[in-house]
């Protein structure tokens, strides 16, 4: 017990040394006495609270442990994307940053306490279970996720290909949380894909979201249709990325103003990123597709492009994620570190997205085309003949050809299964016809 007392005697002076240190260089800031006093006041009230513990508390306790938990809770207390990293952490974080690590592939957050699904990442495990935005994660492997940070939770999520996991998901509308169960894969991400309408002879580009490749991916596919008549950018259910990808891309459409600022407490990492004019390489009318699970980088172009005015932006509101985050290391190792919010972003005109997220300009809700393709008409007996023998040839052989033009072409059946998208290239339509095309 002696030498226990002797433990808290030595950490008490060491809080008192360090407030000492503290109130020394606080006063060589001019800081008022009355607020340096303050701080002490609460760095002490902090370091008595872990000796009480340790003294006290029915079960033996790692100090270590209780500092690492301490500093967790103090950040997640900060802001949902700030948080503590740890030697596993910053191992994830560095895999995640390769684009390529075993998971169920969706991004989360954490809203009022609870984990949340901002986006799936196409084609993953988690995406074709169907999980949504804004579905709430309540148990991993029966285990609550109540009181659990983003990266206890991410960790739990995480674990060896081919393994399983449950999740317990509740989803608004429905009646009662259900089970999920899902298989662990390698993320593989491919980050950008295009299309052709050729109908309409429109270029859709679908970016699922922001790795290093999208600026140089997007700008081949827009060199590659030089006399599109427009493009639709489809950032829906895109959680971000990068952020120079983001100013990149909009800098395709933009030859000059401010494209994104960041500002924060400290002066020095203010930034502005402007657009650079030999770097513009569309006029091309454009829409962009964006709904509740575009996220952050998607919420800048979007929100750029709309504030330029060189965009009409069509679907659901963003999800409001605005803020920049910061790596700090903890020592000289770089073996733990603090993920810390330092600023947020602002969009050309001067607003901030974060917690407000970006309103479409025209707003539609997920869901099939209601009008009949005839849209009332008589078919005529001639071409309901033609129409029945293309239906049979087509059931006789389909060739690899065929197969291969189905895969870069958007048919009317996909755009009809999908409103948003009529919608957006009703909408480039309209933007010819003021044009004079």
């Amino acid at each position: 017990m002696k030498t226990k007392r002797n433990i808290i005697i030595a950490a008490s002076l060491c809080s008192l040394f360090a407030a000492s240190f503290i109130f020394t260089n606080l006063q060589a800031k001019n800081t008022p006495s009355s607020e340096a006093e303050k701080k002490i006041e609460a760095l002490s009230k902090l370091t008595r609270t872990m000796s009480i513990i340790e003294q006290y508390y029915v079960d033996d306790v790692n100090y270590t442990d209780l500092v690492d938990k301490s500093i967790a809770g103090l950040l997640t207390n900060l802001d949902a994307h700030s948080s503590f990293l740890n030697d596993k952490d910053y191992k994830e974080l560095k895999e995640q940053t390769n684009g390529e690590f075993g998971g169920l592939g969706f991004t989360i957050t954490q809203k009022d306490g609870a984990i949340s699904v901002v986006a799936p990442i196409e084609g993953s495990p988690a995406d074709k279970a169907g999980i949504k935005t804004d579905d709430i994660i309540l148990r991993i492997n029966n285990e609550s996720t109540l009181g659990m940070t983003l990266n206890e939770a991410v960790s739990k999520m995480r674990g060896e290909p081919k393994t399983k996991v449950t999740l317990t998901i509740y989803r608004k509308g429905e009646n009662k949380p259900f089970d999920v169960n899902l298989k662990r894969d390698i993320i593989k991400v491919d980050s950008v894909y295009s299309k052709t309408i050729e109908s309409e002879n429109l270029l859709y580009i679908r970016v699922t979201n922001f790795d290093k490749n999208v600026v140089s991916e997007v700008s081949k596919a827009i060199k590659k249709h030089p006399k599109t008549k427009g493009i639709i950018l489809d950032l829906r259910t895109n959680p971000g990325g990068i952020l120079n990808q983001a100013v990149g891309l909009v800098n395709l459409f933009v030859d000059k103003g401010v494209i994104v600022s960041q500002k924060g407490k400290i002066e020095s990492e203010n930034t502005e990123f402007k657009a650079i004019a030999d770097k513009k390489i569309s006029d091309a009318p454009l829409v962009v597709l964006v709904n509740g699970g575009s996220a952050s980088a998607s919420e800048i172009v979007s929100g750029a492009l709309q504030d330029f005015k060189r965009a009409i932006i069509v679907g659901e509101k963003t999800f409001g994620k605005g803020s920049v985050q910061l790596i700090l290391p903890m020592d000289e190792k770089g073996n733990e570190g603090l993920r810390l919010t330092i600023a947020k972003y602002y969009l050309p005109s001067g607003r901030t997205i974060q917690a407000i997220g970006v309103n479409p300009d025209v707003e539609v809700f997920p869901g099939k085309v209601s009008k009949e393709e005839n849209h009332g008409f008589e078919i005529k007996e001639a071409d309901l003949k033609k129409h029945l023998q293309a239906e049979l040839d087509k059931m006789g052989s389909e060739s690899k050809k065929e197969n291969k033009e189905d895969k870069n072409i958007i048919n009317k059946e996909q755009i009809n299964n999908d409103i948003q998208l009529k919608t957006a290239i009703d909408t480039i339509k309209i933007l010819n016809i003021t044009k004079g095309e």
